[in-house]
């Protein structure tokens, strides 16, 4: 038993705890996430108001720092579904602590994300257009079929495995009961209730990987099926749902990083877990690195002049301090951090992860921005700077996102209790083993005594 510990009351306590009790921190939290929030909302006002001429977008540079979130945004949504339904897919038993947080991500990341594409138009009543005279021909279409598609199976593979711990707040907590009956369908834990369950979270792990690759994918299309330099490429597809879980690999590191601080989780979120995804992260850098290789290995070799204009503003002209900031942090720095075993520590991947995320909003920058300003038409060569009002919608979405967050955790526990338990009575089987393992997958074990 040296070495051990049991999954008791004590820790299903300590994982309930802060949805049990409040404390200041929460209140302070949320006050000030809905301090940023009010003011994005205030210049979105001023937006509509005055125009888009209060934005830095011109002609012919038409996208800016919006069209940057809703694709950095919709690519962190990657972080929960896709990587938690793989890990459940292939029997990764160390992803039970981690599912739930990564799962949130991808919810919150989808609702926030497409919100940009309003503030982009200026005008949001025009998005009806797309219901009213939209064209399958169109990409646009695409993306909103593929994200509202995804949207709906997340939000359903966040809430399956939710069920089994919110009925265990129905029966733990007099709060929200009202909520927590209702969202519990009458949940007892029987054995053909948890057949059900078991055999729906398997079926729908199954269906979103395809669906939220596609998402991605079609992401990428709305750039490759126009003819701007350096956006009509064969690689984008790829090369967009790489980035996509390369940032959201990121994302869920530092979630888990700050829930095992703030939350105190540190029995549950082990060095371990963040090993294990600083190898995946690792894994997706040098993936990263060969596609942005082969993208301007071709550019280069084909000589289009047009092409051309947009690769040198990127390599050495006035966009080239953002592309060799992205490449440090999307590459050489988390290269040098996550190689190392020594260096690969809860600090090391945190810090990596942090590098990455800026260095993939700067890739998404870097793709939208340049192209633009180097266009194909006989235009002067525009110029992009983001005012107040992008800057300050743009902190009010990542806001959202994070109090998104906040409030989900309130609500319901980060991690998923009856997960552990199931795990801990026998990992990879569900059932009781004939001997006790040399050592829990996750650290903890269910007391039998």
């Amino acid at each position: 038993m040296k070495g051990r510990s049991d999954f008791t009351v004590d820790d299903e306590i300590a994982i309930l705890s802060p949805v049990l009790r409040t404390g200041k921190g929460f209140y302070v939290a949320t006050l000030l996430l809905l301090s940023i929030m009010g003011w994005a909302f205030f210049a979105w006002l001023n937006q509509i108001t005055f125009g888009l001429g209060v934005t830095g977008m011109n002609r012919p540079v038409y996208w800016g720092i919006y069209i940057t979130n809703f694709v950095f945004f919709v690519g962190i949504s990657h972080a929960g579904t896709l990587i938690s339904a793989i890990l459940r897919v292939t029997g990764a038993e160390w992803r039970r602590p981690i599912t739930r947080a990564a799962e949130a991500i991808t919810v919150f990341a989808l609702m926030v994300g497409p919100i940009n594409v309003f503030f982009d138009l200026g005008r949001p009543d025009r998005v009806l257009n797309m219901f009213l005279n939209g064209r399958l021909q169109s990409p646009l279409i695409w993306d909103f079929v593929c994200i509202g598609t995804y949207l709906a199976c997340s939000l359903t593979y966040l809430y399956l495995p939710l069920i089994p711990d919110i009925a265990l707040l129905r029966d733990r907590s007099s709060k929200r009961g009202w909520l927590y009956r209702t969202l519990a369908l009458g949940w007892t834990g029987s054995p053909g209730q948890k057949h059900r369950l078991e055999r729906l979270i398997s079926v729908m792990a199954i269906i979103i990987i395809p669906i939220a690759i596609s998402v991605h994918t079609v992401v990428s299309w709305v750039f490759a099926m126009t003819v701007q330099p350096m956006w009509h490429s064969t690689i984008f597809g790829p090369y967009f749902v790489v980035g996509a879980i390369f940032s959201g690999i990121a994302s869920l590191i530092i979630a888990m990083a700050v829930l095992r601080r703030v939350f105190h989780m540190e029995r549950y979120l082990q060095p371990v877990h963040f090993n294990n995804l600083g190898l995946l992260l690792l894994t997706m850098s040098l993936l990263w690195f060969y596609f942005t290789f082969a993208e301007f290995l071709t550019t280069f070799y084909g000589a289009e002049p047009a092409h051309l204009e947009v690769f040198y503003s990127k390599l050495r002209g006035e966009f080239a301090p953002l592309f060799w900031t992205m490449f440090t942090c999307c590459f050489a720095l988390p290269f040098g951090i996550l190689v190392f075993k020594r260096t690969r520590t809860i600090t090391g991947t945190v810090v990596a992860s942090i590098f990455v995320n800026i260095g993939m909003w700067l890739e998404r920058y870097t793709i939208v921005v340049p192209s633009l300003s180097r266009p194909r038409l006989p235009y002067p060569f525009g110029k992009y700077f983001p005012t107040w009002v992008e800057l300050s919608i743009t902190l009010g979405c990542f806001a959202a996102l994070v109090f998104f967050y906040v409030v989900f955790s309130k609500l319901f526990p980060i991690i998923s209790v009856w997960e552990l338990k199931e795990g801990a009575r026998a990992p990879g089987t569900g059932e009781k083993p004939a001997e006790e393992p040399a050592e829990p997958v996750y650290g903890i074990r269910v007391n039998r005594s």
